[in-house]
């Protein structure tokens, strides 16, 4: 592995701390990187109100003058409100259906789910969106670049073209744009409206919804990620960290679950010659054959389920009395589906540039860029 990153902390502690081991010298980096995602992650119709707190991201480690210097990045992430110290908390009994809580405190044989409830939360995801970022500037530095949209939140679906309709970096931008302008990030307005008001109607009715995000990236050499082993193809390895983001229940390359349905003869990507070089007219793929980038983009989506943290509550039961009951509903959102495709294209990001260092090898920026100028 020649990336590597740690994250701890947790959701009503002090803050979040995280560790991005392998990020090669010379690369400007500074907070602002870090935290235009983090301020994107905040974003999104439906949030709760402690999404009104901006994170911000201080870098503790790794730069001098403005550039990466080959060693660990150390970046601190402070929680909203006042610091708590979590010995002072009350226990938390009464598991949430939906969330790790009941099999956690099983594991560490707790009857207080307050820790199991602080470390599971969907706040670490605001670190690893900073350490993205992080990968995401070393990428763009290679011209590569990692983009989102929402394609479905509850009921309501985008119409616009599915990822494996758009075929180069340019087109894939400026889908990027347009959902970079709605509320929900999605790119076909028509959708986002409806979609803004299906959010509106679950928040009257105490209820939450769940969505599909799909993560575009383009224009990737071929050839990252690898066949030979299990552990380094780049398919399960992308799918792996997307099914580390919380409430992601499945994942999509290029066509997917309608790939299963297809003719073989109708659904696998023609190879042809044009006139500078192999091409494909089309990417059902979703730019991945044998566990390795073929040079067509990625294509990538993410089912996310609804947030199971509900205003009247589900049926649970009191670990310490054993009484049938109802958890507290804290703040929570409605849908995060808009979060989880910023929180995607980070973990994305952060696979994309383990595999292109490994392929490149490289202690500094400027040796990365010239190993891609050999390889090409």
């Amino acid at each position: 592995m020649a990336l590597r990153y740690l994250t701890a902390g947790d959701s009503h502690g002090p803050g979040l701390v995280g560790i991005l081991e392998g990020l090669p010298a010379g690369l400007a980096l500074s907070s602002d990187d870090l935290n235009l995602d983090l301020d994107r992650r905040q974003r999104g119709f439906g949030r709760s109100e402690r999404q009104r707190h901006r994170d911000r991201a201080e870098i503790w480690g790794g730069l001098h003058h403005g550039r990466t210097t080959g060693a660990p990045l150390g970046v601190r992430l402070g929680n909203p409100g006042e610091v708590v110290a979590l010995d002072s908390l009350p226990p938390i009994r009464v598991p949430r259906p939906g969330h790790a809580d009941l099999a956690g405190a099983i594991k560490y044989g707790l009857d207080d789910v307050r820790p199991i409830w602080e470390r599971a939360s969907a706040r670490e995801t605001a670190m690893r969106t900073a350490l993205g970022a992080a990968a995401r500037r070393l990428l763009a530095e290679t011209g590569i670049f990692v983009v989102s949209r929402v394609r479905r939140i509850g009921p309501v679906a985008a119409a616009t073209p599915s990822g494996e309709d758009l075929t180069n970096a340019r087109d894939i931008q400026a889908v990027a744009a347009a959902a970079e302008d709605s509320e929900v990030l999605c790119d076909d307005p028509v959708a986002a409206a409806k979609m803004i008001h299906e959010i509106e109607a679950a928040r009257q009715a105490g209820d939450s919804l769940g969505g599909v995000v799909e993560v575009l990236v383009a224009p990737l050499p071929a050839g990252l990620g690898s066949h030979v082993h299990w552990d380094r193809r780049l398919d399960g390895r992308l799918a792996q960290a997307a099914m580390s983001v919380p409430s992601v229940k499945a994942v999509e390359i290029g066509a997917g679950v309608e790939g299963a349905t297809a003719p073989g003869s109708r659904l696998h990507d023609g190879i042809f010659r044009g006139a500078t070089g192999i091409l494909r007219r089309s990417n059902r793929a979703g730019g991945l054959e044998g566990g390795m980038t073929n040079g067509m983009p990625l294509v990538l989506r993410l089912h996310l389920k609804p947030i199971p943290t509900l205003a009247e509550g589900l049926p649970s039961v009191d670990l310490l009395t054993g009484e049938e009951t109802k958890p507290g509903a804290p703040r929570t959102d409605i849908c995060a589906v808009p979060a989880g495709g910023v929180v995607a294209e980070a973990v994305t990001a952060l696979v994309l540039a383990d595999a292109l260092l490994e392929r490149t090898g490289g202690d500094t920026l400027k040796m990365v860029l010239a190993a891609l100028e050999t390889q090409a």
